[in-house]
């Protein structure tokens, strides 16, 4: 079984990304929605969280875990790796390299939330494959709680999200990376101000192509779907339709479970 996790709604655009590309493994989605959001917690706090969860997914059978978090995988995947150093971890970070790689004007963007634009890692990772370009990093604060209330069509986010972008793409921003997984399901509004102007970049893809050459055994299932959730597991189930994931809702033989952890 393969173990996925975030805060909340927003891993469940890594999720859809890997059912599809392992149609057969057995997943298990577990959202701390009684944390959401992790973007405006200390460094020291996501790290609680994701150790426990991590152990919590183990105990279920969970024989490769995702942490579907940019903020989470920033502030804990190290010390997750180094608790459980025998089991496959991947983790969620801003799309900077293929970003950078695909650049003509050498300018590129990275939207994420405050907790991932004040990390050490992200940092590390613009040092290392974005040397040649410039970087604007910008925090996006309430994005990611927009999508846990699942207020995707509220018009006013149109101005506030332009208010960003514009003076990223008039600097000649060619790439845009969405840098917390939660603003995937933002993109019916960027794309349209975007344009023609920058390419969206998301590493969902990426990530189910990763998990894929690291499960194993983990690929071996009936492709069943278990959703747990820490608080409100009914605005979870609630929230696949809403965000266009019937084909995740198809794969369940429940619906989703409050969990304690």
């Amino acid at each position: 079984m393969i173990g996925i996790f975030d805060s909340g709604l927003g891993g469940l655009s890594v999720l859809a990304a890997v059912a599809r590309a392992l149609p057969q493994a057995d997943l298990l989605y577990f959202a701390d929605t009684a944390h959401v959001p992790y973007g405006d917690k200390s460094e020291a706090f996501i790290r609680e969280r994701v150790l426990i969860i991590g152990k919590h997914l183990v105990a279920q059978g969970c024989g490769l875990i995702v942490v579907a978090c940019n903020t989470a995988t920033a502030a804990a995947v190290a010390a997750f790796r180094e608790l459980l150093p025998g089991l496959p971890v991947v983790g969620v970070e801003p799309g900077v390299k293929p970003a950078a790689a695909a650049s003509r004007s050498g300018r590129i963007a990275v939207l994420a939330t405050l907790s991932t634009t004040r990390s050490q890692r992200l940092a590390n990772l613009i040092r290392q494959h974005a040397g040649g370009v410039q970087v604007d990093v910008v925090a996006c604060d309430g994005w990611a709680t927009r999508v846990e209330n699942l207020r995707l069509d509220d018009p006013d986010f149109a101005g506030e999200a332009r208010q960003h972008l514009a003076p990223l793409l008039a600097a000649g921003v060619d790439q845009i990376v969405l840098g917390c997984t939660h603003y995937a399901f933002l993109r019916p509004v960027l794309e349209p101000l975007v344009g023609s102007r920058a390419t969206l970049v998301d590493v969902a893809e990426a990530v189910a192509r990763q998990c894929a050459r690291l499960a194993g055994a983990s690929t071996n299932g009936s492709g069943r779907l278990t959703l747990f959730a820490t608080a409100h597991p009914e605005r979870l189930q609630a929230a696949l339709p809403i965000l266009g994931l019937t084909c995740l809702h198809d794969r369940q033989t429940q619906a989703a479970r409050l969990v304690m952890a």
